[in-house]
């Protein structure tokens, strides 16, 4: 069974089809894009001189779509480039070419009649074996299906994306009573292995899973603020960053969602679940219909919940429906768990206190878990479906029944009936049967899950492409090292692994002891190679400001150059290690972090990975060989000769550092030569770890030799001059500061090889002193150690 598509045909150019669209492209699939041909010629079309015929008219909609895709801000494409793959058209001149595609997707008008009306069309359209899926967030699959012909039925199913297509990895499969299994788990694996999901199975019952969750514990925190007398601040303050959720909160979340988006969703619950047990949570609350009439709905107004206006951000008060400033939330309850240790355990400690934020944390928490509880069977047969697509689709850290572990099941039961919340009986029989929590770890990594209809605990099997530390680490035999911030895991088959797990996976000494230690095992036999990975937020953060911040403020020079050379050192032994190093950097790869992951074999990247050499914002320059790895990608397959003008080359490995510019995707990181042309890109999170731990096997397999020793041949002092007069322009002009060009110039320093001449070539251990030795003069400098303490202080750059 083939887990990909050759063409696909996206019916829709709004913007969940537009997101669809780019993501398509982003895996390197063609896509046709298609949309309805405009109703009449608009002011602007007839200057234009289009008419009713012309095909710029009558593709408008859909060209208007990608070039939203082009702009959109967060970008929608890994890389501009891939625009390329999307061809437009319209719904009455192109819908043929449908027949050209595998895999048909619409993401038309939410509205039955409409849906139905294509799918008649499609029907008689689309060639045998297509596929033709729906991106509805809540109607019925059969209703949509009345009338269709028994091969279209099935060859059909829900694929519900959430919104941004890129950035939110949930993707809800459904299937209708018609769908042919083997076409469902195509779908599933396409979706997981191709576009990197996190695939959850539901019901075909309104909202699916996470929207029928996530929605019910909106509307349920709504109510609970309103009988609680509580702020939106209030709110957003406890369901947020404090409890493992988004910053954006519930308020700012449905003000980015859209307010009509959201009410659109509730009333279809009110709508279609009058048997459910918490119906009357459904109904849209009157401040709410206010402000849908008053069409206050969020960013896309301009008002919401909240309203900027200038630099002020103002907030509704939902009992005069005007806005005020917005206030400044306190309570001791978050106050005493904002520095625990794990989200689970901020969340047990809350249920300790009574004042209003513990209050609105406990009855919203306690209803939503109890919902979620009584809607297995319904809307997925699982506690793992539901606990993942609220982690998937909503953002949340911890899923329902993760988050019920981790208050006690036995304990939080207790109180809920204290309280005289009506519990669902299969919890209780799940502790009577010996059970104390719904998921269990044991001494061999295996994980289970409770399972109610079999009323035992079945194993949770998430196939051979996933992996995770926890689990690996739950197994003891498997740690083979383990320092405060790093572990080195026996991955099996001979690879190694050094999890990073300081704060922020910031670079110190721990790291660098483990990946010595790492390498030591390596190349004494016992492992044939090491992969750099870990499960946190990020992959690394950068150096530890705090420490290097301290040394620099006591003129601790010594402890400064030793840390520097200990971290130069074991970035050269990951290229020259006899054998194969591979990093598997993701989301934020940062100044020494993106320096490890550079100097490594190969990288094996996740799809959303910002990296950069960013030490400029800190008053500093490279200083694990970030400067002399970019020059070399820079001067890779340049002529060798002493006449060659590699000025220009070294241009722009110089500006890439200097301006400390930033990749925002893996496919970005590429063009700024942060990632090699042989490194690979993996779109699924989750199959991050094996797929680097597979390309360093077959590295080690494949007969890996290490590289030569690289020699540079650099244009000394008159290069120097050159950029020191190009720079000094810039100053002048106000474009950077006299410090900017201090730093700029030290980077030039470095990369020009210092005082050499283009006749004899300079050695790598040469540049990593230059590199060392301009990092230490910098830390010595005022405005530099200013910026270290401002980006401690507020984790924003200083210009200075």
């Amino acid at each position: 069974m083939s887990t990909s598509f050759k063409k696909v045909c996206v019916i829709g150019a709004g913007v969940m089809g537009q997101g669809i669209a780019a993501h398509l492209a982003n895996a390197r699939i063609p896509v046709i894009l298609l949309d309805i041909v405009p109703p009449a010629l608009s002011e602007d079309d007839k200057k234009a001189g289009l008419d009713l015929n012309t095909k710029a008219f009558r593709n408008k909609f859909a060209n208007g779509g990608k070039d939203s895709i082009v702009k959109s801000k967060p970008a929608l494409l890994f890389s501009k480039r891939d625009a390329e793959l999307i061809t437009t058209g319209n719904l009455e001149d192109d819908l043929g070419s449908a027949a050209e595609c595998d895999l048909v997707i619409e993401v038309v008008l939410e509205r039955l009649d409409v849906k139905q009306k294509l799918f008649a069309r499609l029907d008689g359209i689309v060639s045998p074996g297509t596929i033709v899926t729906s991106n509805t967030s809540g109607l019925s699959v059969e209703g949509m299906l009345e009338g269709r012909s028994e091969s279209f039925k099935k060859n059909f199913a829900v694929t519900h994306f959430f919104n941004p297509v890129r950035y939110l990895p949930l993707l809800e499969i459904v299937a209708g009573k018609h769908s042919d299994p083997a076409v469902v788990a195509r779908l599933c694996a396409f979706g997981e292995r191709v576009l990197g999901k996190g695939i959850v199975r539901g019901k075909d019952t309104p909202n699916f899973v996470a929207n029928r969750i996530g929605v019910f514990g909106i509307m349920e925190t709504i109510r609970v603020m309103l009988a609680l007398d509580a702020t939106l601040e209030e709110v957003d303050a406890v369901f947020g960053p404090a409890i493992g959720r988004a910053k954006s909160a519930v308020f700012g979340t449905a003000d980015v969602v859209g307010l009509d988006t959201f009410v659109h969703v509730a009333q279809n619950c009110w709508d279609n679940l009058g048997h459910d047990e918490r119906h009357d949570v459904f109904a849209t609350p009157p401040f709410m219909k206010k402000m849908v009439e008053n069409r206050w709905l969020g960013r896309k107004t301009k008002a919401g919940f909240f309203k900027k206006v200038g630099e002020d951000i103002l907030t509704l008060d939902y009992k005069t429906m005007e806005y005020r400033p917005k206030q400044k939330v306190r309570y001791a309850s978050l106050g005493a768990i904002r520095n625990l240790g794990t989200t689970g355990e901020k969340m047990a400690a809350l249920l300790g206190f009574d004042d209003k934020a513990a209050q609105l944390f406990w009855k919203v928490t306690a209803a939503t878990l109890i919902y979620s509880a009584n809607r297995l069977g319904e809307i997925a047969d699982d506690i793992v479906n539901i606990d993942n697509g609220m982690k998937w689709g909503f953002g949340h850290e911890m899923g329902p029944f993760e988050t019920w572990d981790a208050l006690g099941v036995a304990a939080s039961l207790d109180r809920m009936k204290t309280e005289g919340f009506k519990v669902p009986a299969w919890v209780d029989a799940m502790l009577a049967a010996g059970r104390s929590s719904f998921y269990a770890v044991d001494d061999k990594g295996t994980k289970t899950f409770w399972d109610p209809t079999a009323k035992r605990a079945v194993v949770l099997d998430e196939g051979p492409r996933v992996a995770s530390f926890t689990l690996l680490k739950a197994a003891k035999a498997r740690v083979v090292d383990d320092n405060d911030g790093a572990s080195l895991i026996d991955l099996g088959d001979g690879v190694l692994a050094c999890e990073f797990h300081s704060k922020m996976n910031a670079v110190d000494g721990d790291i660098v002891a483990s990946l010595n230690k790492g390498l030591d095992l390596c190349e004494s036999g016992r492992f044939e190679a090491l992969v750099l990975a870990n499960d946190g937020a990020q992959f690394s953060a950068g150096a530890n400001l705090f420490l290097l911040g301290i040394a620099a403020q006591n003129e601790d020079w010594a402890s400064i150059e030793q840390l520097v050379k200990a971290f130069q050192d074991v970035c050269v032994r990951l290229k020259y290690s006899p054998i194969p190093t591979v990093a598997a950097p993701f989301n934020l790869t940062l100044g020494g972090g993106a320096e490890m992951a550079m100097w490594c074999n190969r990288i094996r990247a996740h799809a959303e990975l910002y990296m950069g050499l960013v030490e400029v914002g800190v008053g500093l320059i490279p200083g694990g060989g970030g400067n002399i790895e970019m020059l070399a990608r820079t001067l890779e397959g340049v002529v060798d000769e002493p006449t060659f003008p590699s000025e220009m080359m070294i241009r722009r490995a110089l500006e890439t550092v200097a301006m400390a510019k930033t990749a925002t995707s893996a496919e970005e990181a590429k063009e700024l030569m942060y990632l090699a042309p042989a490194d690979g890109v993996t779109l699924n999170r989750r199959h991050l770890l094996i797929a680097a731990k597979h390309e360093a096997l077959g590295m080690a397999r494949a007969g890996f030799v290490a590289p030569r020793r690289r020699t540079f041949r650099l244009p000394g002092r008159s290069a120097y001059a050159t950029f020191e007069m190009a720079l000094g322009a810039m100053r002048d002009g106000h474009f950077v500061s006299d410090h900017d060009l201090k730093i700029a110039m030290k980077i030039a320093h470095v990369m020009t090889g210092g005082d050499c001449s283009p006749r004899h070539k300079v050695t790598e251990q040469h540049l990593l002193d230059l590199e060392r030795e301009a990092f230490l003069s910098l830390c010595g400098e005022k405005k530099t150690q200013d910026r270290i303490a401002h980006m401690l202080e507020t984790s924003k750059p200083l210009r200075n």
